[in-house]
């Protein structure tokens, strides 16, 4: 970095800890200061880096503090931005549990060292050996397929039904003009390609994900929510979702003119996602926080944290909303997320390399 940019970068710093965000952001100390003197959190205090909704887990961490005196200070963003402060903070953070809403993110973070391993035989049984990190960094809180979901309306419905088993399925040409996708730049997408690498291959996954673009009915949407909305207006006959999208509509909305399909029923099974936590490397009340981990695996509070977001819980103790109930049961791919993470590199290039926007 060159000594214009590193002045810029720690003037920016400095006066975003002066400032805060909106009153939110936990006190944080100038680079160089020594890690023990930090004014992070206070004794009973949890500081967490949430790229989790607010409003998804405010009234859970209310009912903690209600039920612990432990209070729960978050500060919410975009999972890369908040990766970015654990980084600049280093042992000066005041952040004590990082929430992510992808298990790339929770790998990336790992990787860069921002996640330290714990030992917590509640953990271990509360969440599926496949939806955590092999070291005990990072642990699944929720489970989000990514799904297939179509029009019921017209003549798709009809030929859907009876042509459409799984992902690749997808790609063949009489599909030209029906599909529609989410952007290649979200972590989603990214996941779902990185799960179909590692279970067909690079080359045979190209084929398929060039099948995609070359079928596609619109541009790439920004989010699925349009996706879905435009399935419902006829625009796209079908396209690929996380199924939470859906159950969001119909708690708001009602019926939708829109089903879901299970892919690969018969082959691997399901891309599942997850949303997950890890204590931060440098946490400065490390059992405090490991208790609000294991409280967040428990089957009664996995329930209220997956019902919120009409996700999965990731304790299989746990019940789904009645919305995603009635979803029905799928088998998912049993592949570790973490191995999934590691591998969204790959699947970026691939995705630039078909040109899916």
């Amino acid at each position: 970095m060159n000594s214009l940019k590193f002045l810029l970068c720690f003037g920016a710093a400095l006066l975003l800890a002066a400032c805060g965000r909106g009153g939110d952001a936990p006190t944080q100390t100038p680079a160089g200061t020594d890690p023990a003197a930090a004014p992070a959190a206070a004794a009973g205090e949890v500081v967490v880096y949430t790229a989790r909704k607010y409003q998804l887990v405010e009234e859970l961490f209310e009912q903690y503090t209600k039920d612990t005196g432990v209070r729960i200070r978050a500060v919410t963003d975009d999972a890369g931005p908040l990766i970015q402060k654990l980084k600049a903070e280093g042992a000066n953070t005041p952040a004590d549990v990082l929430i992510t809403v992808d298990a790339g993110d929770l790998w990336f973070a790992a990787q860069e060292g921002l996640l330290a391993p714990v030992q917590s035989a509640t953990l271990a049984a509360n969440v599926p050996e496949n939806l955590r990190d092999p070291e005990n960094r990072w642990y699944g809180l929720a489970v989000r397929a990514r799904t297939i979901a179509y029009g019921t309306q017209g003549t798709t419905a009809e030929q859907f039904a009876s042509q459409v088993k799984g992902y690749a399925d997808l790609a063949d040409p009489k599909w030209k003009g029906k599909l529609c996708l989410r952007s290649s730049k979200h972590v989603y997408n990214r996941s779902l390609v990185a799960a179909l690498i590692a279970r067909y291959g690079e080359p045979k996954t190209e084929e398929i994900v060039k099948g995609w673009v070359a079928n596609l009915a619109t541009d790439p949407f920004s989010s699925d929510t349009l996706l879905l909305e435009a399935i419902a207006a006829g625009q796209c006959g079908v396209g690929i979702v996380n199924h939470y999208y859906l159950g969001r509509m119909i708690a708001e909305k009602g019926t939708q003119p829109i089903a879901i399909r299970w892919p690969d029923q018969d082959g691997a099974g399901v891309h599942v996602n997850i949303s997950g936590a890890g204590l931060t490397a440098h946490a400065k009340n490390r059992d405090a926080a490991l208790k609000l981990l294991e409280w967040l695996s428990t089957p009664e509070v996995q329930a209220k944290f997956a019902g919120a977001n009409q996700e999965y819980p990731a304790n299989p103790q746990a019940q789904p909303s009645d919305i995603v109930k009635g979803f029905g049961e799928y088998r998912a791919d049993p592949i570790s997320v973490a191995k999934v993470g590691s591998m969204q590199p790959d699947a970026a290039k691939l995705m630039d390399r078909v040109g899916w926007k």
